[in-house]
C-alpha cells in the first residue's frame, strides 16, 4: 500500500485527499470494463451522464432502485472475505427493478468508512463490476467518504442506485394475475443478502462458529465461504422469460421472504397458496432453524429458505416456463397456484 505524504490539518483529523485520489484512479479502469452503448461521461466529474436509447421503446419510463447489503458486511469482516458484496449490492438494486420488467442501464455506488483502505476496499468494486457486466449495467459513478468518528476503525457501509427502462404498457405489476395461474420458484445461492442479524445471533453468536470451519452439513466448503456466498442476480434470466412468454408477475425474494414479497404483487382479491414439501429447503436454512429455535413461519418470513425468485404464470403458459428453465439448467420447483384471497400467502403443510 501506498503510504500518505500528506500533513495537513485535514490528514491529521483522518481524512486524506490524496487516498481518496488514488481511490478514484485505481476504480476507473474498472468502471471501464462496463461501458455500454449509452454512456456519455462517467467517474471522474460531477455527475455521469447517460443517453437511452428512447427509440427502442413505443413509452419508455425510467425505473429506478436502491438498497444496501444489511449486515452481512459485519459477517464479511468476520471471514475476511469481501469481493461478494459488490456483487450482493448491485443484485439488491437490479433484481428489483427488472421484476417490474425493465432492461438495468446504469448503477452507481455509495461507499462510507472510517479511514480508506484500498487494498481491502477493491475487491468490492471489483464485485460492483462483476454485478454490472452480469445485469448489463454500466457503473456511471458514485461516491466514496471519509468519515473518522463517524465510522470506526475498518467499519465501512454500502449502499447502491441503479436505473433501468421499460415500455409503460409492458411494466409486470400483477395486475394480470388470476385464480388458477402456477407459482414457480427458482433457486437462491443461499441466503443472499437477508437475515444476517437473525443468522449472525445464531451462528456466530450462539454456536460460536469459525470462518474457516466446515459446517456438518457440507464438509466441502466452510463457514466463511457460505455465508459470504454473493446474492445471484437473475436480470438476464428475467429478460429471456419476458421475451419467450406472458409473465403475470415475477418476485425479488429479499427481507420478508415469500410472506412479504409474494404480496406486493397480487391485486387485491388473491391469495397464492404454497406447498411446504413442494421444494427441498437448503441444509444452512434448516440448521438456522434447528440452532436457533425458530418457528417455520418466522423463518419463512425473514429468510428466502432457498427460493430467490418467484415467476407467476397462466397454466397455458406454465408447461413452456418449465421447458425454458431446463434448458438453461435451472434449479426450479412448482411451488403452487393462485387461488381466490386477500393478498396473502397461504401455506400447506410442512
Amino acid at each position: 500500500m501506498v503510504e500518505d505524504k500528506e500533513d495537513g490539518a485535514y490528514a491529521r483529523s483522518g481524512v486524506s485527499i490524496d487516498r481518496g485520489n488514488r481511490w478514484v484512479e485505481a476504480i476507473k479502469p474498472l468502471a471501464g470494463r462496463t461501458n455500454r452503448s449509452g454512456v456519455v461521461s462517467g467517474i471522474g466529474g460531477f455527475g455521469g451522464v447517460f443517453r437511452p436509447d428512447f427509440g427502442r421503446y413505443e413509452d419508455p419510463v425510467l425505473v429506478s432502485g436502491t438498497d444496501g447489503v444489511g449486515t452481512k458486511l459485519l459477517v464479511a469482516r468476520w471471514a475476511r472475505r469481501f469481493s461478494g458484496l459488490g456483487i450482493d449490492l448491485v443484485a439488491m438494486c437490479a433484481n428489483d427493478i427488472a421484476v417490474m420488467g425493465a432492461d438495468p442501464l446504469f448503477f452507481l455506488d455509495y461507499f462510507a468508512t472510517g479511514r480508506l483502505d484500498i487494498d481491502e476496499s477493491l475487491p468490492v468494486m471489483e464485485g460492483v463490476v462483476q454485478g454490472c457486466l452480469e445485469s448489463e449495467m454500466a457503473l456511471l459513478g458514485g461516491e466514496t467518504a471519509e468519515m473518522p468518528g463517524l465510522y470506526t476503525p475498518g467499519d465501512f457501509d454500502l449502499a447502491g442506485f441503479c436505473v433501468g427502462i421499460a415500455d409503460r404498457k409492458k411494466i409486470i405489476d400483477g395486475s394480470t394475475v388470476r385464480p388458477g395461474d402456477q407459482v414457480v420458484g427458482i433457486a437462491s445461492s443461499g441466503l443472499h443478502s437477508n437475515g444476517f442479524s437473525l443468522a449472525r445471533k445464531v451462528l456466530l453468536e450462539g454456536e460460536r462458529i469459525s470462518p474457516g470451519d466446515s459446517p456438518s452439513f457440507d464438509r466441502k466448503t466452510t463457514w466463511g465461504e457460505l455465508l459470504t456466498t454473493p446474492t445471484r442476480i437473475y436480470v438476464r434470466l428475467m429478460a429471456a422469460i419476458r421475451k419467450a412468454l406472458p409473465v403475470g408477475a415475477f418476485v425479488h425474494v429479499t427481507g420478508g421472504g415469500l410472506t412479504e414479497n409474494i404480496p406486493r404483487v397480487l391485486p387485491d382479491n388473491v391469495s397464492v397458496r404454497i406447498g411446504l414439501g413442494q421444494w427441498p429447503i437448503p441444509p444452512l436454512f434448516s440448521h438456522i432453524r434447528q440452532a436457533g429455535k425458530i418457528d417455520l413461519p418466522e423463518m419463512l418470513r425473514v429468510f428466502n429458505m432457498g427460493i430467490g425468485l418467484v415467476v407467476i404464470v397462466s397454466p397455458e403458459a406454465s408447461q413452456e416456463l418449465s421447458s425454458l428453465l431446463s434448458t438453461r439448467g435451472e434449479k426450479f420447483w412448482r411451488l403452487g397456484e393462485v387461488v381466490e384471497g386477500k393478498r396473502e400467502v397461504l401455506y400447506a403443510g410442512e
